[in-house]
């Protein structure tokens, strides 16, 4: 069922940038990121487009709020839990972890605001898109609605495709990409636009082509999308000394971005650029899909310094 998107979150700013670099220059290739700003940070980028019909079904429904599924540093955790705490709603949240760790800075802000926490074993967190399990858990809270890991599904996309990212403040684009991990904005972006759509793919995951696939509208499956996993490196989650040189070289520029999501996918674009894959004359539209608060738990875990973190977070002059 289709729902109005009546409720009250924050309103979204579509902010564009266009990046100057050598690279660039020397291809010949105009490149445009797309920001998704709104008051609420922890639901600005991807996250507030993949939220707000679920949100919308609750409030049609008559329902308390809703549960679902993450990581221990999820970002989509964060935003279900600030969305929730906006609208008076009940979240409850499973993660994948196993054992509490209240000094985990996701976590924590989570908690700060109402989410309720249960931690599951890796084991059982893989049952998430079984059927029988999801109707267990939906037996154990009748009056919250489920929303799936990073919010896709239908309607996750459905809020994506409202986004237009393929008219750019210098014209139309050629190209439109995205970092992709569960396939929900991909698959939002495919079914707004006619331009080529390219997702990065940010995790090793044979199977993202399918979820893409089962999101989709039957018209648009054969539209002209694809999906590039040559720039996963080690896995989700996991970055290389050299990446992270590419985003702190991105915030010297003033693009603040992390290597787990946005950063990796922006530099792989700039690997297939450089490699010549775009045709001189063309200009990209990438969406900077947020997730800077991932940050705080990579220094939290060791994986940045404290100047990273301020760096990277837009905190410290470029």
């Amino acid at each position: 069922m289709l729902y109005s998107s009546e409720i009250q979150l924050p309103a979204a700013r579509q902010r564009w940038q266009s990046l100057n670099h050598a690279l660039l220059l020397r291809n010949q290739v105009q490149l445009w990121i797309c920001h998704l700003e709104t008051d609420l940070a922890a639901v600005s980028g991807n996250k507030w487009l993949k939220l707000k019909y679920h949100l919308a079904a609750v409030q049609h429904e008559g329902m308390a709020g809703v549960f679902t599924f993450g990581g221990a540093f999820s970002n989509h955790l964060c935003a279900v839990a600030a969305a929730c705490n906006q609208l008076g709603l009940t979240s409850v949240a499973y993660v994948r972890a196993d054992k509490p760790d209240p000094a985990n800075p996701t976590l924590r802000f989570c908690q700060q605001l109402g989410m309720q926490l249960h931690f599951v074993d890796r084991s059982s967190y893989r049952l998430r898109h079984q059927s029988d399990f999801i109707r267990r858990l939906q037996q154990q809270h009748p009056t919250l609605l489920m929303v799936p890991e990073g919010g896709s599904s239908a309607d996750g996309a459905r809020g994506v495709a409202g986004l237009d990212l393929a008219t750019t403040p210098d014209g139309a684009a050629d190209t439109i990409i995205c970092a992709t991990a569960s396939g929900g904005t991909l698959a939002g972006i495919i079914s707004r636009n006619d331009a080529t759509v390219l997702g990065i793919a940010v995790v090793k995951d044979p199977s993202l082509p399918d979820k893409v696939l089962q999101l989709l509208p039957a018209q648009r499956s054969l539209s002209r999308w694809q999906i590039n996993t040559d720039f996963t490196g080690a896995g989700y989650g996991r970055f290389s000394p050299e990446l992270l040189q590419f985003c702190r070289d991105m915030a010297q520029q003033h693009l603040y971005v992390e290597p787990v999501y946005t950063g990796k996918a922006l530099n792989g674009l700039f690997s297939l650029i450089a490699a010549g894959y775009f045709p001189a004359g063309s200009r990209l539209s990438f969406f900077h899909t947020g997730g800077l608060q991932g940050l705080k738990g990579m220094h939290y875990r060791g994986l940045i310094t404290a100047a990273d973190l301020a760096l990277l977070s837009g905190l410290t002059a470029g």
